[in-house]
């Protein structure tokens, strides 16, 4: 599969996304928007859309982010999607699919930084690709907001602190609010880029300080995360 990657901000880093396209052997393309890299012109080339994370939201402008530009990436996902493009968003990558679909993004109840479990929603355990998760799963997190529902929407999973964890848009889009991509190399990149203010979050009830987050296990995450990716990748071949 033509993978390509829309990454908002170095330490938004794809982790095991990308290393679980390398370990299938997927030919792999970035559009590293910090670093002044294009996004493409058109979808042609590409058969897997992954938008990741950073710390704009769908409404940040051009002015108050001159490398992040909303509109064209909600663009190029419409475009993905409507030539049948599987299409996946992590947190700000979720909210823009959302967004590209007529669905507002909004404000989560909670802010949620480090590791906490999500439970699965009945349409979740009947969900095929998500059967190896159990009834709930400890995944990462690290989001203020939350993608918008359409319609046809489902909520897949839901946490305590944020009640729109995975949505599934179609049987090839999906929006993750929750990180599975985390690893220890994203998460320092992660503590680097927020020290010293995550210590006006503890009394936030889901924030975890830098050696809490440092010393939770995400291995397990990142393997259910690659089944995912995998039975998402036979869907697309299958469609």
């Amino acid at each position: 599969m033509r993978i390509h990657f829309i990454i908002h901000e170095s330490f938004e880093a794809p982790g095991a996304y990308e290393l679980w396209a390398q370990s299938r052997g997927h030919s792999i393309s970035y559009s590293r928007v910090y670093e002044g890299e294009q996004l493409p012109k058109s979808p042609a080339g590409i058969d897997f859309l992954i938008v990741m994370g950073g710390p704009q939201s769908p409404a940040t402008t051009v002015d108050e982010c001159p490398h992040f530009d909303a509109a064209a990436e909600k663009a190029l996902i419409s475009q993905c999607i409507g030539t049948g493009c599987a299409v996946l968003g992590v947190c700000l990558g979720s909210q823009l699919i959302g967004e590209a679909l007529g669905a507002k993004f909004e404000h989560s109840p909670e802010k949620e930084i480090g590791k906490f479990p999500i439970r699965l929603s009945q349409e979740g355990l009947g969900n095929d690709k998500f059967s190896h998760f159990g009834d709930s799963l400890e995944v990462g997190h690290w989001h203020n907001d939350m993608p918008g529902l359409t319609p046809e929407a489902k909520i897949i999973a839901y946490s305590e602190g944020c009640p729109r964890q995975i949505i599934e848009y179609s049987k090839l889009v999906y929006g993750f609010q929750c990180h599975m991509e985390f690893n220890r190399e994203v998460i320092e990149l992660l503590i680097a880029s927020s020290d010293p203010s995550l210590d006006t979050l503890a009394h936030h009830k889901f924030v975890q300080q830098p050696d809490a987050l440092r010393a939770n296990d995400y291995s397990d995450m990142n393997e259910k995360l690659f089944v995912f990716l995998d039975k998402l990748s036979e869907a697309y071949k299958s469609a």
